[in-house]
């Protein structure tokens, strides 16, 4: 039986379900393992305790119906990944006396860019050294609540520099170390058919920034039978919180800069909205250009981690780039410009031990099962 939270599928979104799990599996073979997988058949289960498992005897890989209905599809991803390397390490390496997650799994993990560790479900306890750095970052920001632009000004400033400093500090430390740092991903946003210009420019500032590196990556919809795209960042614990709300933060301040506009210029529909909204984030990666030219004159001069450019490959060996046309640069764009170099963050980073409900999850490793 069901449970009675779980959602149901009727029999066709049900088909095209195991369809798309199969189409997955089929583009993670060709970019992890290199074609080297059979293809196994792909079942759902009703089972919670086993979100995935390879069942060697009967070649089949089962996916939990719990964690595909109820998670996001990055995580069922990265459970689907786990299995296949189960698959590879017993079809491909020849290994059945192992433990499960023995040497050769991992070992194939590590050479294949697949955790070893994940079980797919996310988790967001961030590491404590870390959890220090946003509680910092939330407290300056929490200044900048200031009806005086110039201290609010004043604390989004050092708020950057805190977050900018950190990570230099953190990189020499581990360069001297000769040890990486630990990274993770995150998605950001409900997925969506089609990419607007002021969301690609939110990401681009995201990646230039605020120490991530972002990419856009395809998702299903299994309650809808629909394809999507939603924005993954790779980074520290840390620095996936504080892009995270930045991320919200952009959002949510352009559409309230918009209403504002609308109503001062007694504007009715929403045709200039879209326009008006890359406008806003335009001019708000013009204010950040100009903060990290300052930062710079100061000697602070922040080199993307090669550690992290490392795990983002292993993440996606493959990636294409993509140029888009941009809106026509009309009044709307150049008045969300203006309103977008007035931005400053204005709100403080929750502190959160446990997912609230339709917010993005830290999909952060944990011990391995099945």
């Amino acid at each position: 039986m069901s449970s009675s939270l779980e959602p149901e599928l009727s029999a066709a979104l049900e088909a095209a379900l195991v369809r798309e799990l199969l189409a997955t599996y089929r583009q993670l073979n060709d970019s992890f393992f290199r074609g080297a997988l059979r293809t196994p058949t792909i079942e759902l289960s009703r089972l919670r305790h086993h979100l995935g498992r390879w069942v060697a005897a009967t070649r089949t890989i089962e996916i939990s119906r719990p964690l595909v209905l109820e998670q996001r599809w990055g995580a069922v991803v990265e459970v689907l990944k786990h299995e296949m390397a189960h698959q590879y390490v017993h079809d491909v390496l020849g290994e059945t006396d192992q433990a499960p997650h023995g040497k050769a799994f991992r070992d194939a993990c590590a050479r294949l860019g697949v955790d070893a560790r994940a079980s797919g479900v996310p988790d967001v306890h961030a590491d404590p050294a870390e959890q220090k750095l946003v509680e910092r970052v939330a407290r300056l920001l929490a200044l900048a609540e200031s009806p005086n632009r110039h201290e609010a000004e004043a604390a989004m400033a050092a708020a950057q520099r805190l977050m900018l400093k950190h990570n230099l500090d953190a990189s020499h430390a581990a360069r001297g170390a000769h040890a990486g740092r630990d990274y993770g991903f995150l998605h950001l946003g409900k997925p969506t058919g089609r990419v607007a210009e002021h969301e690609r420019l939110v990401a681009m500032i995201l990646g230039q920034h605020f120490f991530v590196e972002a990419i856009w990556v395809p998702v299903y919809r299994p309650l809808e039978g629909l394809r999507g795209s939603v924005l993954e960042i790779c980074g520290t614990r840390a620095n996936l919180s504080i892009a995270d709300y930045v991320h919200g933060f952009l959002h949510t301040t352009a559409e309230r800069l918009w209403r504002d506009h609308k109503a001062a210029r007694a504007i009715r529909g929403d045709r200039e909205r879209r326009t008006y909204l890359a406008g806003v984030m335009v001019g708000s990666a013009d204010k950040l250009v100009r903060q990290a030219a300052r930062s710079k004159s100061e000697g602070l001069v922040w080199v993307k981690d090669g550690d992290l450019g490392g795990y983002f490959r292993r993440r996606h060996p493959y990636i294409r780039h993509v140029r888009h046309a941009g809106h026509r640069r009309t009044d709307a764009w150049s008045d969300g410009r203006e309103a977008g170099r007035s931005i400053v963050l204005h709100k403080p980073v929750e502190a959160r031990a446990e997912p609230r409900p339709g917010r993005p999850l830290l999909l952060q490793p944990r011990a391995p099962r099945g």
